[in-house]
């Protein structure tokens, strides 16, 4: 079965370049351009794993994440924070809000796309 990744990024280009890297890979994805429209996909589309972005237009990242994983609905589903906030207490904050993992933009692909297969594979 074809797995089922949301991407929440304000960036078009940035979030057409990752589609494509997910897409190549065999993943079905989902774009949100700001945070409001991405807790809404996430709560309809029910996806296997969420990117992230942090800073977005009329909900923050933080704010997405911690309404998902608070809800025993979503709170199951994997969420990698995708920022350019390289910052410790960003990471930290990432974390108190239930996410995954944290990577920064630019990243590499490859350890990238591997830790979103390590998460999607990792028991429900």
């Amino acid at each position: 079965m074809t797995q089922k990744i949301l991407l929440i990024e304000d960036e078009p280009d940035l979030a057409a370049a990752v589609q494509v890297r997910l897409e190549t890979r065999g993943y079905k994805v989902s774009i949100a351009y700001d945070g409001q429209e991405g807790l809404a996909k996430a709560r309809t589309e029910n996806p296997d794993l969420i990117i992230l972005d942090i800073m977005l237009p009329k909900i923050d990242g933080y704010k997405v994440c911690r309404m998902l994983k608070f809800d025993e609905k979503y709170q199951k589903i994997p969420v990698i924070m995708f920022s350019a906030r390289a910052q410790e207490k960003d990471r930290e904050l990432a974390k108190e809000c239930g996410a995954d993992d944290y990577y920064l933009k630019p990243f590499e692909p490859e350890p990238f796309l591997a830790r979103i297969q390590e998460l999607l594979e990792r028991p429900k």
